[in-house]
C-alpha cells in the first residue's frame, strides 16, 4: 500500500503556516493584501506564505539580477526585492498601466524603488526586446497562462547557468489533471515540458497553487 507523505492544508493550518514564517507582513504588505481583495481578480496576487518562500529562495540563491512576469500590485515584486542584495535589481513586467502605477507606489513605500523597475507592456514583447543572452540569476513567471510555454523558452534563454526559474500556478487549482481550457492546457503542456527538459533540474512544490523550480544546468 502506498503511504501518502503529505499533509493536506486546511484553512486553519494555512493560517498557522502564515503566522510562522519571517515574511514581513508590515503596513505595506497588509495594505496591498487589502487592496487586492477589492480587485476583480484578487487571486492574481500571491499569498503571504509564497512571498516568504520566494524571499528566502532569492536570498539563498544569491541572485542579484531578477526578472518577474506579472507585477499585479507589486506583492511579489516586494518579496523578490527584499531578497536581493542592496545593489541587486528586478525588472518586473506588467501589461496593465493602472496596476503598474499602483505597484510602483507600494514598491516605493517598501523602500525598494532603487532595486525594482516596473515596465509596462505585453510580457512576451518586453522579453523579446531584451538581449537574447544569459543575464538573469532568477526569474518568476506569473503572467497570463496561455503564454506560459513561450515565456519559459524566452526566460530560460536569458537565465544564467545555475540560475533559477520559478513558475507559478502549476497546479491551476487542480485543473492540470484534466485540462478544460486554453490556460490549463498551456500550463499542463509546460509542466510536461519542464519535467522532461534536460536543460534544467526541476522540482514542483505544493506551495500555494503549485510552484515549479527549474534550475538551469
Amino acid at each position: 500500500m502506498t503511504v501518502e507523505k503529505f499533509t493536506a492544508l486546511t484553512p486553519e493550518l494555512h493560517r498557522y503556516l502564515i503566522e510562522h514564517n519571517s515574511w514581513r507582513r508590515d503596513a505595506v504588505s497588509k495594505l496591498i493584501e487589502k487592496a487586492a481583495e477589492g480587485m476583480e481578480r484578487p487571486e492574481m496576487q500571491i499569498s503571504p506564505d509564497q512571498a516568504a518562500f520566494m524571499t528566502v529562495l532569492v536570498r539563498a540563491s544569491g541572485a542579484s539580477r531578477a526578472l518577474e512576469l506579472g507585477t499585479f500590485l507589486g506583492y511579489g515584486s516586494i518579496a523578490i526585492g527584499r531578497g536581493l542584495p542592496e545593489d541587486g535589481s528586478l525588472l518586473s513586467c506588467e501589461i496593465d498601466e493602472s496596476n503598474a502605477e499602483r505597484a510602483r507606489e507600494y514598491i516605493e513605500q517598501a523602500g525598494l524603488t532603487r532595486r525594482v523597475e516596473v515596465r509596462v507592456g505585453p510580457a512576451l514583447e518586453t522579453l523579446q526586446s531584451l538581449p537574447a543572452e544569459e543575464a538573469f540569476d532568477l526569474s518568476f513567471i506569473d503572467a497570463d497562462k496561455v503564454n506560459y510555454p513561450s515565456y519559459y523558452e524566452e526566460v530560460l534563454t536569458r537565465t544564467v547557468r545555475g540560475g533559477l526559474v520559478l513558475i507559478d500556478n502549476t497546479f491551476m487549482g487542480g485543473s492540470v489533471l484534466e485540462p478544460d481550457g486554453d490556460s490549463s492546457r498551456a500550463v499542463a503542456e509546460l509542466n510536461e515540458l519542464v519535467a522532461a527538459d534536460d536543460r534544467v533540474q526541476s522540482a514542483m512544490v505544493g506551495v500555494a497553487d503549485g510552484i515549479t523550480l527549474a534550475l538551469k544546468r
